[in-house]
């Protein structure tokens, strides 16, 4: 006679792994924000006509071209993250009729001081 085979055992599933803690300096401490973004810079004449002429950071300086970029759909409809560019933003853009969203902000920073 032969012997019956047996099939083999039903693995049970990996446990998972718990995610790794971050390591901070304290487990409730908040983040600093970087104080170079937070430096007030005064925009030059061409970025003024969209952010206004007073010094204000840069992190608040991108916020109001998003603002004036959504206001005036110059968004492209296919590639979100195209950026195409009207009057007031041409000689923000180096007379570039379209930029990516990730050139916009190197633009824009050579337009503070």
């Amino acid at each position: 006679m032969a012997a019956k085979k047996t099939t083999a055992a039903k693995k049970a599933p990996a446990a998972k792994k718990a995610p790794a803690a971050k390591k901070t300096a304290a487990a409730g401490a908040k983040r600093k924000p970087n104080a170079a973004f937070m430096k007030e810079m005064t925009p030059s004449a061409a970025l003024a006509e969209i952010v206004g002429n007073k010094p204000i950071p840069r992190t608040q300086v991108v916020s109001k071209i998003w603002d004036y970029i959504k206001k005036n759909n110059l968004q492209d409809a296919k590639n979100k993250r195209q950026i195409n560019a009207d009057d007031k933003l041409k000689p923000i853009f180096g007379g570039k009729k379209s930029v990516t969203m990730f050139e916009m902000t190197a633009l824009v920073n050579k337009n503070l001081t």
